[in-house]
């Protein structure tokens, strides 16, 4: 534990100003690194394949965390109120601690689809609180890993990480090389069944539908939902029938109902 009284110490350089810069490669004064808040999100962080660098919060956070903390002689964990994180910071943290990780580098698409079983195909979601909850969704409903076609959100942004409730740093992602069309050739070609969630009318009701085997859920941005190209590269068009003036779910929604229904046959 390292007591530190000066909002200004060069120490704590990755959690300065997040509200600004938020740290992503994208952005000015970016450095791309990985963002957990929250002793849960922390919690997953520590136990994750992702390199941490170092913490800071309040002493309470850290007591609460001291279980995973054993094994992390090594670590930096600096030790601050809450009015000189909230400095550092640039906003005041309800959760009290923060801690950062390099990125980890997963396997390419084509390997993640010889080893899976359900996978998640993401194209266009670009709301980063959707994709968040896609990944916690996947985490929690046997998704082995979610494949990124052109459009997407960055999953590791700092509130894609919170609402997955740190899941996105326990699933494997990759993006999908090229246009959704051949992306989604590479993961017929892998043996997975394409099935694009859809509310078109022509689609098959959810509970007719079959999704046993190996399956690859397809979802779209809200809004606009899937392109034409990747409905057209899709073995099959499925829809949840909806009541009412109800036209669609929220993505991160519907997509939790499709996986819960997949049937991998392991």
């Amino acid at each position: 534990m390292i007591p530190v009284t000066d909002p200004d110490d060069p120490r704590l350089a990755d959690f300065r100003d997040l509200k600004r810069a938020d740290r992503r490669p994208d952005r000015p004064g970016g450095q791309g690194l990985v963002i957990a808040e929250g002793t849960v999100v922390v919690r997953r962080m520590l136990a994750s394949a992702y390199p941490v660098r170092g913490m800071l919060g309040v002493a309470r956070r850290f007591e609460e965390l001291a279980d995973g903390l054993v094994d992390r002689p090594e670590l930096p964990c600096f030790v601050a109120s809450a009015e000189v994180m909230a400095e550092v910071v640039g906003f005041h943290l309800n959760r009290g601690v923060l801690a950062t990780a390099d990125r980890a580098l997963f396997p390419p698409a084509a390997e993640l689809l010889a080893r899976a079983r359900t996978v998640a195909v993401l194209e266009g979601v670009g709301d980063h609180e959707n994709l968040g909850s896609i990944f916690r969704n996947a985490a929690a409903l046997r998704v082995d890993a979610v494949l990124l076609a052109p459009g997407c959100a960055d999953p590791l942004y700092r509130r894609s990480v919170r609402v997955s409730m740190g899941n996105v740093l326990a699933v494997p992602f990759a993006p999908l090389p090229g246009p959704v069309g051949a992306g989604l050739e590479l993961v017929r070609a892998h043996g997975f069944r394409v099935v694009a969630m859809t509310p078109r009318a022509e689609a098959v009701p959810l509970r007719r539908a079959d999704l046993r085997g190996r399956v690859a859920v397809l979802l779209g941005s809200e809004g606009p939902g899937l392109t034409d190209e990747a409905l057209a590269a899709s073995d099959a068009w499925v829809r949840i029938p909806m009541s009412g003036t109800v036209d669609s779910l929220n993505v991160a929604t519907a997509g939790a109902i499709a996986f819960a229904s997949v049937d991998p046959g392991d």
